[in-house]
């Protein structure tokens, strides 16, 4: 399971083989959903992904080359992304457009890039009847995609984000629209959301309790089907058909603009003077890690947790009752330090070497941090599907962000005071909150992780001063945040990502150790960056990877310390002792790693896991840590 492109949505690659063959189902779903809309008096259009694309986001077998797109794979397209060469796409639009006089018009939809720098495709899609491009993401496009648009074909112009909940700039979005209706005229231009609506709630309509302000603002997947409607009359019928909501929208754009919520000097001031020592840790880690050894005294092979443990029943029941008002403060604080004292006894008897307080107070690893930083905003039912039937309900950064107050000390503090061994500070990191928010457009998000970064350097230092010597930063999403081009764009990125990272992390002294961990962790084509950002120690997701991520720290000469997974927390599987040791011993017998850089813990954290299943795991990792100490020892 990855991410989809850029997206937090997941979907699962495709296993091919060689020589693989392909065929439609007897029923197919597409079909099938088409003709039920047919019979209800709905005429629909299809949305199909397309076979190059289909086969780019699978994964060969291993030791399999990637297979040739047959006649019957490419009778399902019409949705491509963009492709290596044109070599790739003729073959199988050629196909597909030669089904005969019956065939459906295709239009072929890219998004979440421009296409500039694949315009040697287009020859292979002459027949289709149009082009979808992203004209949010990549307004500049517009210009070049006109001129190679073949003879009659139409433009499809997202000019509506389906990426984002902010209301469309009708006066930016007409001006997009008309500039391609005046090159192409009004028959060959469609107006259209920038991509799909999947990545938006339903509708705005089921937010009773936003802040009236902020909710003139938004605008849902509900909303943004009407924005597309009144933008093509607008060009159609002219601005007057269309006043009422034209000027409704400008005023919403003024408001957002000038908003206290929006803008806060004090914000703009303090990153006026962030400089580049204060990216930096005092010094490189060797001289650090000379201080972590004395201070923390842990043992080799190390073990720990990701940092959340079971969220059992219990939890969320006294969480939504604290929710709800119907118990105090008081008791549902008591309540959450018995959760702690509680897991806290859990990892004396299971042995593990630095401990977690196990998070029994969060709801989610975003939501939790924003709802205690200005500058975010929070729905009550809008969901966004991530994969299947989970979905996830995104903060919405509105404005510019700060910490009033510490958010994580005080239960961090109340476990190192219960227990002598050396207690983990978790946090969430600056570009995994902004990822899995709905981000503000009207800045660009470096300026919104640099404030974010910045609240966490307070964090992070207030953990310290409680006495919090290990603090893990996560960011399973930085890969996520990668442009999908290679290049200037995403070394742009990288840089501001890790400046950001290392902005939030570098505050502390040398003898506190700095984790981080990632999970969807394919990084082998940026690992420059996952170095860069100068953790003492990672944490990466490898057990169901067979230890391949490994390779690329040897091959690069990793310096620091790492705990690759030894196992798969997402299965309810218990492993037998006997695989935490092979795990440990294939990644020693191929020197992927030095004994003293190994840390021993899972893949991720154990949230969504039960204790029956996680005591036992934790009881056989440890287990094996300490066997391998024993044959260090030994020798």
């Amino acid at each position: 399971m990855v991410k989809w492109f850029d997206s937090n949505y997941h979907y699962v690659k495709p296993t091919l083989q060689d020589n693989q063959t392909f065929k439609l189902a007897s029923d197919p779903k597409p079909v099938r959903e088409f003709l039920e809309a047919k019979e209800a008096g709905i005429i629909t259009r299809p949305v199909i992904l397309g076979p190059v694309s289909f086969l780019a986001l699978g994964k060969a077998d291993r030791g399999q080359s990637a297979p040739r797109t047959s006649r019957s794979m490419s009778q399902c397209s019409s949705l491509t992304s963009p492709p290596p060469s044109s070599r790739h796409f003729a073959p199988a639009y050629k196909a597909i457009t030669s089904i005969g006089t019956a065939a459906p018009k295709i239009v072929i939809a890219t998004y979440f890039g421009d296409i500039v720098h694949n315009f040697d495709v287009l020859p292979a899609f002459e027949k289709v009847a149009g082009l979808h491009v992203d004209l949010v993401r990549n307004p500049e496009q517009l210009e070049p995609v006109l001129k190679h648009l073949a003879p009659g074909q139409i433009l499809s112009a997202g000019v509506v984000g389906g990426r984002n909940i902010w209301k469309t700039n009708f006066k930016r979005a007409l001006e997009i629209v008309e500039s391609a209706v005046n090159a192409l005229g009004k028959d060959r231009v469609i107006v259209a959301t920038s991509s799909s609506l999947l990545h938006v709630p339903h509708t705005l309509e089921s937010e009773k309790k936003l802040d009236a302000e902020v909710k003139d603002w938004f605008s849902f997947a509900v909303e943004k089907a009407s924005e597309v409607v009144v933008i093509a009359k607008a060009v159609t019928e002219g601005p007057s058909a269309v006043r009422a909501e034209l000027e409704a929208n400008a005023a919403s754009m003024k408001s957002r603009a000038e908003s206290k919520r929006t803008n806060d000097p004090k914000v703009k001031e303090r990153q006026a003077s962030v400089n580049k020592a204060m990216h930096e840790r005092k010094n490189p880690f060797p001289q650090r890690y000379e201080q972590q050894k004395t201070h923390l005294k842990l043992p080799i092979f190390p073990t720990t947790t990701i940092g959340s443990f079971p969220q059992t029943k219990e939890i969320r029941i006294q969480r939504n009752n604290w929710t709800k008002g119907t118990i105090t403060d008081a008791e549902y604080e008591k309540f959450i330090e018995k959760e702690i004292e509680d897991v806290v006894k859990i990892q004396e008897e299971l042995g593990l070497d630095v401990f977690v307080h196990g998070e029994p107070e969060r709801n989610d690893m975003v939501q939790y941090f924003g709802e205690r930083l200005t500058g975010y905003a929070f729905t009550t039912h809008a969901w966004v599907q991530s994969y299947g039937s989970r979905c996830v309900r995104p903060p919405i950064i509105v404005g510019d962000i700060s910490r009033p107050a510490p958010m994580t000390v005080k239960e961090s503090k109340y476990a190192a005071s219960i227990s002598p061994k050396p207690m983990k500070g978790m946090l969430t990191g600056p570009i995994t909150c902004l990822r899995w928010s709905f981000p503000r457009d009207d800045v660009h998000q470096s300026v919104q992780a640099q404030q974010l970064a910045l609240a966490l350097r307070d964090e992070v230092n207030d953990l310290e001063a409680a006495g919090i010597y290990v603090i893990q930063v996560d960011e399973p999403a930085l890969r996520e945040g990668l442009p999908l081009r290679t290049g200037k764009e995403r070394e742009a990125y990288l840089s501001w990502a890790v400046d950001s990272f290392k902005l939030s992390t570098a505050g502390v002294q040398d003898s506190t150790q700095i984790h981080s961990h990632f999970c969807y962790s394919e990084f082998q084509d940026f690992f420059h960056a996952i170095a860069a950002l100068d953790a003492d120690v990672l944490s990466i997701e490898n057990s169901k990877s067979d230890a391949k991520l490994l390779k690329v720290f040897i091959d690069e000469d990793y310096p620091r310390h790492i705990g690759p997974g030894v196992y798969d927390i997402h299965s309810p599987r218990v492993p037998p002792e006997q695989e935490f040791k092979q795990r440990i011993e294939e990644m020693l017998n191929l020197r992927y790693l030095k004994p003293e850089q190994l840390w021993i813990n899972p893949d991720c954290g154990l949230k969504t896991r039960t204790w029956k299943e996680v005591k036992p795991a934790l009881t056989h990792l440890v287990d094996a840590a300490k066997y391998y100490r024993s044959q260090v020892a030994a020798h």
